[in-house]
């Protein structure tokens, strides 16, 4: 039987949570409306999971997800994780998501020609929906096409990923706040 262990962080978007195994990292829950939300949230996904101190090579995990969240370029391809219980596909998507680096993006349909076969994006998209390891398996790099955002299942939905995009730099195909201001007011911000 698999023992999870947890720990919760402060990170600039909120109380964030992170799951581990002796394998490796489990599981990241995004920040909820509170500690105590994010807790509820953690401990459904992983039930029995005990609250402990984080050991070294959590403690880096953390440290790069705060540091990503902060707006430093960290890919996170260093942590490990614990993927022995996850769906085969499930791990060929995430292992291709981890190569994206921050402030790129790719999208459902390139992640499935990189498996082998365009006509898996819906399945590349259903298998990013299940992704227990957000963050440290970036799938809010992955899009739709045309530069459409496409879904995210952390808290907050796809509201949460346009903020994690924007953190990291990434203008997905697509104007930012400023670009839809008039011109005069453009002009106004630059002076």
């Amino acid at each position: 039987m698999t023992t999870y262990n947890f720990s919760l962080f402060d990170t600039a978007i909120g109380t964030c949570g992170i799951v581990w195994t002796a394998r490796g990292i489990a599981g990241v829950q995004i920040h909820n409306a509170s500690e105590r939300a994010t807790r509820a949230s953690l401990l459904r996904r992983f039930a029995g999971a005990e609250e402990a101190a984080p050991p070294a090579q959590v403690r880096r995990a953390i440290d790069g997800i705060v540091a990503l969240l902060r707006g430093e370029h960290r890919d996170l391809k260093d942590v490990t994780i614990d993927a022995d219980d996850l769906p085969e596909f499930n791990r060929k998507v995430y292992d291709i998501a981890r190569t994206i680096p921050p402030g790129a993006t790719l999208t459902y349909g390139e992640v499935a020609e990189r498996l082998g076969d365009k006509l898996l994006a819906r399945d590349v998209g259903q298998a990013l929906g299940q992704n227990p390891i957000p963050l440290i398996v970036p799938c809010h790099r992955v899009l739709a096409a045309g530069g459409k955002t496409g879904g995210f299942s952390a808290p907050g939905g796809v509201v949460s990923k346009l903020r994690l995009l924007t953190i990291e730099g990434a203008q997905p195909n697509g104007p930012t706040l400023f670009d839809r201001l008039p011109l005069a007011a453009k002009r106004r911000r630059r002076s």
